[in-house]
């Protein structure tokens, strides 16, 4: 005898009892459940006393579980109707994900196969195929991957460090998606395809609309550089954690961390020409990004990069224009929102670059982040001819510099964007990159647990989507400052401070995802990586820490 608790409502049961069969549904709006703070399908069997709460696409992880879900739809669809066409799902543009089909021939057209595919996903859906968890050895997986030519899965299934592998079934398909999958395909009948060659775009709901698909906003400029990254992936061939780990294996460490550090310095000697050939022009140097982009060093390397080329820039951190607490204006829940515009002393901040524009010697403020307030000021001038940087999230935001003619500013948006993949149908989201990259971080240098730090992510990337991401396509540049590497060297400080999160945590959930990924990359020592590498801001070690 068990007892189950739904909606404060307890149930008792004799036997063991499927999540699905508890839960009245029939628009098919649940996709998970949350089993006292663990995550569960909703075919998963209960025999032991619980509290039960049903998960829809409100919840983050959820949305992980939908998008997985499609990308699984997609490749039983393609199984069925185009089964000679090889695809990749990787980068993506405007909160999709971008399916590459990467032997699509001259003769054929794009439109016609996204066209069919998307008959027989929509097809796939009317039929409401259940969708089947099952477990395997992994000599079976591996000869099960071998019979179809799944050579990739092969690749990565040597890192896998438990003896069996889940499998889901639908029909006679089978594949495996590294995450939780909806009960059926009848729960996948919401999403978009967009042809975007030499592929297409897969939209989908999301928890931070309410819900509701996405409108498409192509990002021209932030797409070129995803596909450079892709590019960059491929040519040093490490678009797989097989193929990365194999640099680990073969002993070539060095020379693989150097080449993806050496392109760190190609791109900031690139940035460093452009400014200097148009010095008479730019004046402010504004770089922007999303939490954990590596804003601090990239900054301070592109000002040593500046100096390089004969210039003699300032930086200028925009944390110092917060006004004083208590002239900040709350919200409509009373409470101050730090990331908010309005937070800044604009008027002033205008007024300082107008007169170190003009040539004047400017009394810039100090914020006392500890006080709260003001604690001072700095005298600060610059060199006739020379640029201003500076850095925080509302450097793009022309609401901030607004008296600052535009041909005067040089916009520099930052944010890691590797393109690395499980196996071809599975990639790792940037967005779980610099969670990962921030809990290094925060419990490096700010003991504190990784617990915390996911509590918070949600509101972090709520004031991404409001403040940030709307003025990176004004960009000048877009910095990748991503390095492939850097996963295997985080991988041993995110796993403790990961695994020490309780299984009966809220947090729990977003910590065994995080782990499921991370478990398959090999180790690379810190003393590889270079004292002024961008990925020093987390796990510490930087040259530039004592200045």
């Amino acid at each position: 005898m068990f007892t189950l608790t739904i909606n404060n409502q307890a149930m008792k049961f004799e036997k063991p009892v499927r999540l699905l069969t508890l839960l009245d549904d029939p628009n098919k709006r649940y996709f998970l459940a949350k089993v006292n703070h663990r995550l569960r399908e909703l075919r998963y069997v209960i025999d032991y006393d619980a509290t039960i709460e049903w998960i829809d696409i409100h919840h983050p992880e959820a949305v992980f579980t939908y998008e997985a879900s499609l990308r699984y739809l997609i490749s039983k669809a393609f199984y069925n109707s185009d089964s000679a066409l090889d695809f990749k799902f990787n980068y993506s543009i405007s909160r999709s994900t971008y399916c590459h089909i990467i032997n699509i021939g001259k003769a054929q057209d794009i439109q016609e196969i996204v066209h069919r595919l998307d008959q027989e996903m929509r097809r796939l859906v009317k039929e409401d195929l259940p969708i089947e968890r099952l477990k395997m050895s992994k000599d079976d997986a591996k000869e099960f991957y071998q019979k179809h030519g799944y050579t990739d899965k092969i690749d990565v299934l040597k890192y896998r460090p438990e003896d069996t592998v889940h499998f889901y079934k639908s029909g006679q398909y089978m594949n495996y998606m590294y995450n939780l999958m909806v009960p059926s395909t009848g729960y996948l009948k919401d999403f978009k395809l967009r042809i975007y060659p030499p592929g297409f775009l897969l939209q989908y709901p999301r928890s931070e609309t309410n819900g509701l698909i996405p409108i498409f906003e192509d990002a021209p400029t932030y797409g070129r550089t995803l596909i450079k990254a892709n590019h960059w992936a491929t040519l040093i061939d490490s678009e797989t954690i097989a193929k990365l780990n194999r640099y680990v294996e073969q002993k070539r460490i060095a020379e693989f961390v150097q080449m993806n550090e050496s392109r760190h310095n190609k791109m900031l000697h690139e940035i460093g020409l452009i400014i200097k050939e148009e010095r008479e022009d730019i004046r402010l140097i504004a770089i922007a990004g999303p939490s954990s982009s590596g804003k601090t060093t990239f900054s301070t390397r592109l000002r040593i990069e500046l100096m390089t080329q004969g210039l003699k820039p300032i930086m200028i951190s925009l944390d110092d224009y917060y006004l004083n607490r208590e002239a900040m204006i709350p919200n409509e829940q009373g409470e101050i929102d730090l990331e908010h515009i309005n937070t800044l002393d604009i008027d002033l901040f205008n007024q300082n670059m107008l007169d170190l524009i003009s040539g004047k010697t400017v009394q810039i403020p100090i914020f006392d982040f500890k006080e709260k307030r003001r604690s001072g000021f700095k005298t600060m001038q610059v060199e006739e001819g020379n640029p201003i940087i500076i850095e925080g999230i509302h450097a793009l935001n022309d609401s901030l510099s607004s008296l600052i003619p535009k041909h005067q500013k040089y916009k520099i948006f930052i944010s890691p964007q590797l393109q690395i993949n499980l196996d071809q149908h599975n990639p790792i989201g940037i967005t779980s990159l610099r969670l990962l990259r921030r809990i290094v971080r925060d419990r490096k240098f700010r003991n504190s647990p990784a617990s915390r730090t996911i509590s918070m992510w949600d509101s972090v990337r709520r004031g991404e989507f409001k403040w940030i991401y709307p003025h990176q396509e004004g960009a000048n540049y877009v910095f990748n400052s991503g390095l492939i590497y850097e996963l295997c060297v985080m991988k041993k400080y995110a796993m403790d401070t990961l695994q020490e999160i309780d299984r009966e945590s809220e947090y729990f959930i977003t910590a065994n995802r995080l782990i499921k990924f991370l478990k398959y990359f090999l180790d690379i020592d810190d003393a590889y990586v270079p004292c002024n590498s961008l990925l020093r801001e987390f796990i510490g070690g930087s040259c530039f820490d004592s200045e």
